[in-house]
């Protein structure tokens, strides 16, 4: 049997470490423990550095409580032998920056993946350098990263297969709540209200904007998405209106610049999810058994907003009635309200792929020994602790190698209205009510 392909780990947004390479000796300004909201913000004059200069932001580690385990799970039980590794590369990554240029670094980074791999004597060995490619696992955004490299690569994309954890493909409610209040369900960091002017200029967050149904907007507002800046409360534009009065270089018509600062950040991330919702597995060279999608449902989850007109203008009304979790309903539209905590079911549903297609996971699935990932999911939240479930790593093992599963260790469900006869996972899967 030939050697699995090289993997590469491509994770979510908040959970790469964050260091400031300008000191002498680098210093962290983002991990689990250290937060510096101040030092990572942007600058409002060009998002692709820090407001506040000298500074050299750069990627550090993975987050090792969210992707560790998976890292290691996969590099022992991807192997057959002790002297055929398989090689599990976590991509680190400023997930601050927009879609598309972590996408470029992405590509690099198979490409170097990729010509490692040909200096190993047993890949050497199986024929590697005559077909050479990678495996892609993302979680969350990095699902979405994976889809933009791919579509932009088109059949020159180096990936055989993927796999991908709660992506919010089209997008989670939960990024307008981080964008408007600095607090949401989002990443895997306690949220805290400092964050707010931060993350109004965090490019990548507009690229969660949910785009999926639920959004109910006042008839007397444009009938548009939430790319269109005109629904948009005020206190956004006056938060960066002030925010460029403070940093930017020359603040004249911090009014304007606000208006085109944020005009700009929603144009770019509906770019992208324009690209994403055009990818199609057959012009990357793939099939539907070749992507292992995987949803996280029965977990309340805020599946709907409403969007009112005031005197002042639009805005948003959040409302605990928003959240929802209706997996148990034998009603198959209801049974749709649901989630994973953070991205709704319907946010974490590709174009490219059909519902039949889809695995759907609950927080049911921590094995008997996994009761202290039981516990962490209850206090990080449902999505971000998928990618420590047990069974989803022997799910990605039989993904990326083939393998039977012969003690009925791999399973999951089907999406609300597919019934037994019509699931099509690309493996066979032990099917859950």
């Amino acid at each position: 049997m030939a050697l699995p392909n090289p993997v590469i780990i491509v994770p979510g947004i908040t959970a790469t470490n964050l260091r400031d390479e300008y000191p002498i000796s680098p210093e962290t300004v983002w991990s689990v423990l250290s937060k510096d909201y101040t030092r990572i913000s942007l600058h409002p004059d060009n998002c692709r550095y820090e407001v506040n200069e000298p500074a050299r932001i750069q990627p550090d580690n993975i987050m090792s409580i969210a992707y560790n385990e998976l890292a290691e799970e996969l590099r022992y039980n991807l192997r057959e032998k002790e002297d055929k590794p398989v090689p599990v590369y976590p991509f680190a990554y400023d997930w601050r920056q927009p879609l598309d240029l972590i996408e470029e670094q992405l590509a690099l980074f198979i490409d170097e993946v990729i010509e490692r791999t040909k200096l190993m004597r047993n890949y050497v060995k199986d024929g590697y350098t005559e077909n050479s490619k990678v495996n892609l696992v993302g979680h969350s955004m990095g699902g979405l990263v994976i889809a933009g490299y791919m579509q932009s690569a088109g059949k020159n994309c180096k990936v055989a297969k993927v796999v991908t954890l709660a992506t919010p493909f089209k997008g989670s409610y939960e990024a307008v709540i981080k964008v408007t209040t600095g607090t949401a369900n989002l990443g895997v960091s306690s949220p805290s209200s400092r964050e707010r002017e931060s993350a109004r200029v965090t490019p990548a967050l507009y690229h969660l904007l949910p785009s999926c149904p639920g959004l109910k907007i006042d008839p007397k507002l444009p009938q548009k998405n939430l790319y269109d800046p005109s629904l948009w409360q005020r206190s956004i534009y006056q938060t960066l209106e002030e925010y460029i009065r403070l940093y930017a270089v020359n603040s004249k018509n911090p009014k304007q610049q606000a208006e085109e600062l944020f005009n700009a950040l929603l144009s770019s991330a509906s770019k992208h999810r324009d690209k994403v919702e055009s990818f199609t597995l057959k012009n990357a060279g793939l099939s539907s058994n070749d992507w292992l999608a995987v949803v996280g449902v029965n977990t309340e989850t805020r599946v709907r907003l409403k969007i009112v007109t005031t005197p002042k203008g639009p805005d948003f009304e959040f409302s605990s009635s928003d959240r929802s979790n209706k997996w148990d309903s034998n009603n198959v539209e209801e049974k749709k309200l649901t989630g994973d905590g953070t991205v709704p079911f319907e946010g974490a549903v590709p174009s490219f792929l059909k519902p039949e297609n889809l695995v759907c996971v609950t927080p049911d699935d921590f094995g008997y020994w996994e009761f202290q990932d039981k516990i962490i999911s209850k206090a990080a939240g449902f999505h971000g602790m998928i990618p420590n479930m047990n069974m989803i790593h022997r799910l990605i093992v039989r993904h990326f190698t083939g393998r039977k599963d012969y003690h009925g260790n791999t399973w999951g469900r089907s999406v609300p209205g597919v019934t037994k006869d019509k699931w099509q996972p690309p493996m066979e899967l032990d099917y859950k009510e």
